[in-house]
């Protein structure tokens, strides 16, 4: 990877899963940098003092930002729009992609930016949310999300259509949400435009509702882009996966008990499904830096 791709990690009070994301884009041989929102703004020594224009990506990890008062993401959201709303509308025209995990996906949704269906110059206008449980409690789970795109989102490709990963949640608001008045018009812009990334599946890759559903999301969606392909925001962490070993099952997988097809198909892969979208993101920006 190009070392030179530059990554933009943000963080305020609250968010605990930068360190995570820095070190899967550091292991795969970006640089990564976590920022705090004040450096962003200036409300720091000029030595400390960071500009969103100067990297190629940003990612919103997942926490819980503010203490998730008021509504889940709803205060870091506010406080973007309101003190670099306009870098981040310049970021998005110039095809800079974001990634928003969990509570990152909490207030790109607060925001706007997703799913997406509103002119640059009207951030801060929702479309969806993201919404408590339906089990009225906090779900923390592996899941098994079936990849739905056919190559718009810059995150996942190069991972097989249909192809089904596992990856953990940790939420109490990840209810995908879409008022009813909209529901049928937005769920079908949402196809038309190749913008549902992500969907919750058990097993067999079935639709399924609760546990394999965590949050009782509508459409069983895990994860949306923005109809460009360049924003993605997901429930289930996949800097969580990064490495098989970080699997649930990983120790009894590695028991005799697990079968002959089993081991073949892990043999030798130390790495685990969340691998893949770091990836796809940094062969995309490789892909620009050599245009």
């Amino acid at each position: 990877m190009n070392s030179n791709i530059k990554i933009c990690i943000l963080r305020i009070e609250g968010t605990n899963c930068e360190y995570e994301t820095f070190l899967s884009f550091t292991r795969l041989g970006a640089s990564a940098e976590i920022v705090h929102l004040k450096q962003l703004v200036g409300a720091v020594k000029e030595r400390e003092r960071r500009y969103l224009k100067d990297y190629d990506a940003l990612v919103i990890p997942g926490g819980f930002s503010s203490g998730d008062y008021i509504r889940a993401g709803a205060i870091l959201a506010a406080r973007i729009n309101g003190a670099i709303g306009e870098e981040i509308a310049a970021f998005m025209k110039n095809g800079k992609p974001i990634l928003g995990i969990c509570n990152g996906f909490q207030v790109l949704v607060e925001m706007g930016l997703l799913p997406g269906f509103c002119a640059h110059d009207e951030i801060g206008l929702q479309q969806a949310a993201l919404t408590t449980n339906d089990s009225a409690r906090f779900e923390c789970r592996p899941t098994l999300i079936k990849h739905e795109n056919n190559g718009n989102c810059v995150f996942t490709r190069g991972i097989e259509k249909g192809c089904i990963l596992k990856m953990p949640c940790a939420h109490a608001e990840g209810k995908f949400f879409i008022d009813e008045k909209k529901r049928e018009e937005y769920l079908q812009r949402l196809e038309e435009n190749d913008q549902i990334v992500f969907r919750y599946v058990d097993p067999e890759g079935n639709y399924a509702s609760y546990p394999w559903n965590p949050n009782g999301s509508l459409y069983n969606i895990a994860g949306i882009c923005n109809p460009e392909g360049t924003i993605l925001g997901l429930m289930p962490h996949p800097e969580r996966a990064f490495y098989a070993f970080m699997d649930s099952e990983w120790s009894r997988r590695a028991k005799s008990g697990i079968t002959e097809r089993e081991k073949e198909k892990t043999k030798g892969d130390a790495y685990g499904d969340g691998k893949k979208l770091f990836e796809a993101v940094l062969n995309y920006l490789s892909s620009r830096v050599d245009e």
